[in-house]
């Protein structure tokens, strides 16, 4: 069954969140994302005490470290002088996002590497790229990062890409059938981060000209994204 809203006057849609399920059984576990799961599902018996997930945007990166941070009660830092994350590093573990975006002083990411290490705890770094193309200088830090544990989020296939579908639907609660899942699988960009963007604009337009998400609206929809991508 198609999601389907009671007919009305398009209207604007007023900007409400619509807080994703982020929990560990709420992740979708496909080719890609599993190595990196079994890594986080493996803690605290990890082989090095850093471990480095890469993936592009949108591949889950967040949703893994939400689900290692509640495991194992890190504290979020940020490696640069001033921040306490070497002394949040000395009394348990902790969790690093984004760091090739968030940017970092290689000086004070070496010495929390080092107080992980010497207090026996964890440290989690998500990143979009390989450590080795962050452009790290330091010959100690540079070190320490090949020591470390590096997991890779691959590309999604179409069936991780038809389950993501289906869960950011559900999370706004919104139901679609299968075909049309497929209808957009197979002509959708290969990221998570477009099926997010597909959803939200779906949900978006479905609800201001108060009808439903069908193949028709699926497909004005990455028309306009196929669109944009051109301009």
């Amino acid at each position: 069954m198609k999601a389907i809203r009671a007919a009305k006057p398009e209207q604007l849609p007023l900007d409400l969140r619509h807080d994703a399920a982020t929990g560990r059984d709420d992740l979708v576990i496909s080719d890609p994302v599993s190595a990196a799961a079994s890594i986080i599902d493996r803690w605290p018996d990890w082989a090095s005490p850093v471990v480095i997930i890469t993936g592009p945007e949108g591949s889950g990166k967040s949703h893994l470290a939400n689900v290692w941070r509640r495991k194992s009660g890190a504290t979020t830092v940020r490696p640069i002088a001033g921040s306490g994350a070497i002394e949040a590093a000395g009394l348990g573990p902790v969790l690093i996002e984004d760091a090739d975006r968030e940017g970092f002083d290689e000086t004070e990411l070496f010495h929390l590497i080092n107080a992980v290490r010497s207090a026996g705890t964890s440290l989690l770094i998500t990143a979009r790229s390989w450590p080795l193309a962050w452009g790290v200088s330091l010959p100690d830090l540079v070190s320490r990062l090949k020591a470390a544990t590096t997991v890779e989020i691959g590309a999604p296939d179409d069936m991780l890409l038809s389950q993501i579908l289906v869960k950011l639907f559900a999370d706004r609660q919104l139901q679609v059938d299968d075909k049309l899942v497929a209808y957009i699988v197979s002509r959708m960009e290969r990221s998570l981060a477009a099926a997010q963007t597909i959803v939200q604009r779906l949900d978006t337009m479905a609800l201001s000209r108060g009808t439903r998400i069908s193949r028709a609206l699926a497909a004005e929809v990455m028309g306009a994204l196929a669109q944009r991508e051109d301009d």
